[in-house]
């Protein structure tokens, strides 16, 4: 796919994982119309921008924000004329056992993880059915292909964009509209350090925790919008990023209910 002089619209522009892809199809020559609830954010990577000759809007959002989401396919077309490519990359993390995580927390992480995905797909399909070539893009993660105890809530809503992703693709077979489902490893993004932790939770487990996920987060974020970048143009239905993505991939599917027990023993050593 070449995304030159394409527009495309991306969650979770204000950081991370979604400003370096922004910075990478920037660099293709595609245009871009960013989203984040983060509003300095959101200018900050805008700012980075704005010195790659493409047409650059920023959009204030939250993806829970059911109104909020309907409004935006009619400002994006006002300011671009057109959308190809719509990049779900918004998320949240939320660290805890099942039994620690409250059911409003849960509810919260997947309103944002899962439902954001759901809500923008439905907001920007009409517009993406217009192009001769589009392509949806959800974002997922290594633990919508693995489960490690302590991230049900999150593992939940990455095997559901997964699976959504995966039907999606199917439905929209023969159209125009073609989809692919990411699933970064560890990215060295502030994901660990934000992450939302259960109000009871004892102050050593949560520093534990925090401090065993920083140690899985290694892959530069420029590298990761690269990878994504270049799957888009590959067309891949499934883009892994990071070697430690594509080796637990390989894992799950050599030993898809023992793979916990093997990672838990390799990474004991």
């Amino acid at each position: 796919m070449n995304v030159s002089n394409r527009v495309a619209v991306l969650t979770g522009a204000a950081g991370g994982i979604g400003r370096a892809t922004a910075l990478a199809l920037a660099r293709r020559h595609c245009h871009l119309a960013l989203a984040d609830i983060d509003a300095a954010g959101l200018a900050e990577t805008a700012a980075l921008l704005a010195n790659l000759g493409v047409r650059i809007t920023t959009h204030p959002l939250d993806v829970a924000d059911r109104d909020a989401v309907r409004a935006l396919p009619d400002q994006v077309h006002e300011a671009h004329q057109r959308v190809d490519l719509l990049i779900n990359n918004a998320g949240v993390a939320l660290g805890g056992s099942f039994e620690q995580v409250s059911e409003e927390d849960f509810d919260w992480l997947m309103d944002i993880n899962f439902n954001g995905v759901v809500r923008m797909t439905r907001a920007f399909l009409p517009l993406l059915r217009r192009s001769d070539e589009a392509r949806i893009v959800n974002v997922s993660s290594i633990y919508g292909i693995v489960s490690p105890p302590g991230q049900a809530a999150y593992s939940a809503s990455k095997f559901a964009v997964r699976g959504f992703s995966n039907a999606l693709r199917h439905e929209l077979e023969g159209s125009t509209v073609a989809v692919s489902v990411v699933h970064p490893g560890g990215v060295a993004t502030g994901i660990a350090r934000n992450a939302r932790v259960p109000a009871d939770a004892p102050l050593d487990e949560i520093a534990q925790g925090r401090a065993q996920a920083e140690k899985l987060l290694r892959l530069a974020p420029a590298a990761a919008g690269e990878i994504i970048a270049r799957g888009i143009e590959a067309r891949q239905s499934r883009i892994l990023v990071g070697a430690d993505a594509k080796v637990v991939s390989l894992l799950e599917r050599l030993s898809p209910v023992n793979y916990w027990r093997i990672l838990k023993k390799a990474s004991a050593r």
